[in-house]
C-alpha cells in the first residue's frame, strides 16, 4: 500500500513540478543554469530520482522513507501553490 501511495504523490510532484515550469514565474528563470539545462527538464531528473529512491526504500519496508516522501510532497505542494497563485 505503501508503494502505491508514494507512486501517487510522485504523479502529483510531476504535475506540480510542470505547472510551475510552464508557469512563466521569475522565479523559474533564477533557477541555477544546471537545472534549466533542456528547457528545466533536467530538474525532471533530480524529481525522478527522488521518487525511484522513495519507491526502492518503501519497497524495502521502511514506512520511514514514505513519511518523509509526503512530507516532502506537502512542501512541494505548498511551494508551488504560492508560485501559481502569485503569492511569492
Amino acid at each position: 500500500m505503501g508503494i502505491l501511495i508514494v507512486f501517487i504523490l510522485g504523479i502529483a510532484n510531476f504535475a506540480a513540478h510542470r505547472a510551475v515550469l510552464e508557469s512563466g514565474h521569475p522565479l523559474v528563470d533564477a533557477m541555477p543554469r544546471l537545472f534549466r539545462a533542456l528547457g528545466g527538464r533536467m530538474s525532471f531528473v533530480v524529481e525522478f530520482a527522488m521518487l525511484v529512491g522513495a519507491l526502492w526504500m518503501v519497497s524495502a519496508g521502511s514506512t520511514g522513507w514514505a513519511a518523509a516522501y509526503l512530507c516532502y510532497s506537502a512542501v512541494n505542494a505548498l511551494a508551488a501553490w504560492l508560485i501559481l497563485s502569485g503569492r511569492t
